[in-house]
Parts: structure tokens; C-alpha cells; sequence
């Protein structure tokens, strides 16, 4: 059944068959995560060393900043990959539960397999991390060890009525700030040298906000303990991005943020309405971490996934939703999203494909092609052809998936 409002234009189709009502795949979703993915995959385009290449263009110095990670405080496009992607986990709940509930799954059932799930995510992580190592490389701060040490929590809180939800994400994120801001700050005199924090580092934080300082905070301070319990080659002092185990707890604050945007869209709500709800939620949550960081309440971290960063994160988060959802779902503007789609509904093959693949494939490419081939067009952008053809095979691959409806799923 659709629901056609009366002060909709006329050019725009009815509102989409509500996934309440019968289980149905929101195509804005997908290819959202598409989107998200191809973002991640088109690493291997090496903007920066075109941007190096061509330094007196603003262009591409523009791009290769947007493909690249910010130091510590502040945001690019990459920044958004991940949490983008932690979000999406949560969006993606509210349908999974009620199309497995739909053919009858009992709830026992459906807590075994979200454990399955979550345990499968936090080793395919160590796996990826693993790979060309002498042994496993026990660390957690990954994209997939991070969404699979919160999932079950996140499950659960999926049953919960909307009220738990929000209360849980508050518990979680002032929470957090308060075990940042309670653990003491380094001594006079520290030597971050010693953790990987060179004297003359332009990003360092003083006075309050030195408690989100990298590599001397309290999720690092936990890691030196928690990593030293694994076997390892040498004994674990510093994570050089900083990044660390316990960004998975305000991660599961984003996941929390896509299980609210996904009720919501599972709802038999009007689409406009559910666009306003989206874009509203997208533009308060991304004033709130914006503004905590400008305060100096909370800096805005990706590294170390901040409680500004989560809602400055989930903010951008809601409202590419909403974009993704305004244009292919309510107006049906369809077409345009397939390549995105073909690689959203096969997100974690694709996550898989290119830390495993990418290198393989273009190292075939030059050996068969010849590295001269990929200089028509220059020298300078020979990084830049090269990795257009080396994305153009993995998406080839993942559309000869998506015909023959091959689909990694956990």
C-alpha cells in the first residue's frame, strides 16, 4: 500500500511501500553504502600523489585533502567512511530484525546469530590487519572490530523501546567524556616522544583539552595494558595514528544514531516527514559537535572517536540519508545510483576486495599492460589512471556478484 499526500507536487511519485508493512530493501541505503565504499576503495586513485605532482593546482590539492585523514581535530570526506559506515550498521537493524522476525525466526535465534555476527566482524578485522605480518596482529581500533564489539549491545538495544535508545546513547557519550576528563593528565615534563608524538607536533592540545591528547589519553593508556595481553613480536607502546580499542564504545553511539534513523524509515510515516526528521536530527547533532569543539567542552576527533565526534559524525551522517533517500526513494530518481548499488549490496565482499585485491590487480595491470600505459595523459596522472582501471576490475567483480546474486553476508 502507498500513501500519496495531498500536498506533495504532483511530479513526485507516491511515498514508497512502507518497510513495516512487508520486508523491502530501501534502495537509498544501499546505495549509500555504495557510496561509502566506493569512497574507500578509491583510495587506490592516489589523489595526493597527483596533488604532489601538480603542486600550483588548488584542485587537486582540494581532492587529495578530502582523501586523506585530518591529523586529530577537524573533518575531510575520508573522515566519513567510517562512521558512515558504523552508522549504516545501525539503519540497517530495525529491517533485518523485522524480515527475520517475518519468517519466523525466534528471538533466541536471532541473539545467536548477532553474537555470530559480532564475534565473525572483530576477527575478519584482526584477519585484515594480519595480512603480510609474522604473526596475528592483535589490535581492535579497524572498522570491523570496532562495529562487531558493539553489535551485540546494539542488537539488543534494537528490541528497546526509541526512549532506551536515546537514553543509551547519552549514557554512552557522557559517559565517555567523563572517563576522558576524570583520567589525570600526563606529568610535567612527559616525553611524547616516546609515544609517538614528535616535540614539535602542530596538533597538540593544552589545558582541558589536553585529556584528548594523542597517545597519552585514557583509551591509550588502556591499550598498553589490554594489547600487551595478546601474543605479539614486540610489546605494544603506541598506536602512530593514535587510534585505539576503546572508540568502539562512542562507535556504538553512531550505530545507535543509524538504529533511530532506521526506525524511522521503517515506519509508516510519510517520506517527507521522514526526510524533515532526518535532515532536522542531521543539522542539530552536527551543531552539537560543532559546537562542543568550539568550546572547548570536547575537541572534534575522529582518531580517538570523541563524544563530539560522534554526533559532529552522525550529523553528516543523517543528512547524506536524507539526501540519498530525498532523491531515489521520494522522488525515484533510481537510475543514476546502480554502480553505487551494486557495491552497496555487497559492502563487506567489497571491504574484503580491497585490502586484499587492489594490489594484486594492479600489479597484473602493469605487468600486462605496462606501466607506460597508463602515462597517455601524463606522468602526473599516471597514479590517477592506474587506479581508475585498478577500481574499475573490483567493480567488475562485484557486478559479476551482484548478477549471479553472490553475496557475502555474516
Amino acid at each position: 500500500m502507498s500513501n500519496t499526500q495531498p500536498d506533495q507536487p504532483p511530479q513526485r511519485p507516491a511515498d514508497p511501500p512502507s518497510a513495516a508493512t512487508r520486508p523491502v530493501r530501501v534502495a537509498s541505503v544501499d546505495a549509500y553504502r555504495g557510496f561509502v565504499m566506493f569512497l574507500m576503495m578509491a583510495e587506490v586513485l592516489h589523489l595526493a600523489r597527483v596533488a604532489r605532482a601538480l603542486p600550483e593546482s588548488g584542485f587537486w590539492k582540494f581532492l587529495a585533502y578530502h582523501q586523506t585523514h585530518v591529523e586529530w581535530i577537524g573533518c575531510s570526506l575520508h573522515d566519513l567512511i567510517q562512521p558512515s559506515f558504523s552508522f549504516l550498521v545501525g539503519v540497517a537493524l530495525p529491517f533485518s530484525i523485522g524480515n527475520r522476525i517475518a519468517r519466523g525466526q525466534s528471538k533466541a535465534r536471532l541473539t545467536g546469530h548477532a553474537a555470530w555476527r559480532a564475534l565473525v566482524l572483530v576477527l575478519l578485522g584482526v584477519f585484515l590487519r594480519s595480512i603480510g605480518r609474522a604473526q596475528t596482529y592483535w589490535t581492535f581500533e579497524d572498522t570491523l572490530s570496532q562495529i562487531g564489539l558493539g553489535y551485540l549491545v546494539l542488537f539488543v538495544l534494537g528490541f528497546r523501546p526509541v526512549r532506551d535508545q536515546w537514553i543509551a546513547l547519552g549514557v554512552i557519550l557522557v559517559g565517555y567524556w567523563l572517563a576522558f576528563v576524570s583520567y589525570p593528565l600526563p606529568a610535567a615534563g612527559f616525553d611524547y616522544a616516546s609515544v609517538g608524538v614528535p616535540d614539535d607536533w602542530p596538533h597538540r592540545l593544552s589545558g582541558f583539552a589536553a585529556h584528548w591528547n594523542k597517545n597519552s589519553n585514557l583509551a591509550w593508556a588502556f591499550d598498553t595494558w589490554f594489547l600487551n595481553l595478546f601474543p605479539r613480536e614486540h610489546p605494544f607502546v603506541y598506536n602512530g595514528g593514535g587510534y585505539a580499542t576503546l572508540s568502539f564504545i562512542p562507535t556504538l553511539g553512531t550505530m545507535i544514531l543509524g538504529l533511530l534513523a532506521g526506525g524511522v524509515l521503517r515506519s509508516g510515516r510519510p517520506a517527507a516527514d521522514k526526510i524533515k526528521w532526518l535532515t532536522i536530527a542531521g543539522v542539530v547533532a552536527l551543531g552539537l559537535g560543532a559546537g562542543l569543539g568550539a568550546l572547548g567542552i570536547c575537541p572534534v576527533v575522529k582518531r580517538i572517536w570523541t563524544p563530539s565526534w560522534t554526533l559532529y559524525s552522525g550529523g553528516w551522517s543523517f543528512l547524506l540519508l536524507a539526501g540519498f533517500y530525498a532523491v531515489i526513494d521520494w522522488w525515484g530518481r533510481k537510475g543514476w545510483s546502480y554502480p553505487l548499488i551494486v557495491v552497496g549490496m555487497n559492502s563487506i565482499a567489497a571491504y574484503c576486495m580491497a585490502h586484499l585485491f587492489d594490489g594484486f590487480i594492479s600489479e597484473a595491470l602493469s605487468t600486462n599492460l605496462g606501466v607506460n600505459a597508463f602515462k597517455l595523459f601524463g606522468a602526473a596522472y599516471e597514479p590517477l589512471v592506474h587506479g581508475a582501471a585498478v577500481l574499475f576490475f573490483l567493480w567488475l567483480i562485484l557486478f559479476w556478484m551482484y548478477r549471479r546474486k553472490l553475496f557475502l553476508k555474516i
